[in-house]
């Protein structure tokens, strides 16, 4: 099992909009790449981090979800439009992923 973590900044004053952005996508994108049969949390900074930091976690099975997901989200028209949304309130180039082994 493992956590695909994604981390983003927002901008200052727009922390808000872009959380509201990522529920949109949990709800209206993600199912369509997969997400709606993993576990998924959105973290918000607060003590110890960046109160601008925002972090998407995706707990998968394997790898092989994982780059499915990743697969079928770059052919989904509208992911593309809803990153084009997102893009005003994120610092650029904070973003990245991170993935962990769940050790059990």
């Amino acid at each position: 099992m493992f956590v695909a973590r994604w981390k983003i900044d927002a901008r200052f004053g727009h922390k808000q909009s872009a959380i509201e952005l990522m529920r949109q996508w949990e709800r209206e994108i993600g199912p369509q790449a997969g997400v709606d049969k993993m576990a998924m949390q959105i973290l918000s900074g607060s003590i110890g981090a960046k109160e601008a930091t925002i972090e998407v976690n995706h707990t998968v099975e394997s790898l092989a979800q994982l780059e499915d997901m990743f697969a079928k989200i770059a052919r989904i028209d509208a992911h593309a439009k809803w990153g084009k949304q997102l893009e005003p309130f994120v610092v650029s180039g904070s973003s990245y992923w991170n993935i962990y082994r769940v050790v059990e």
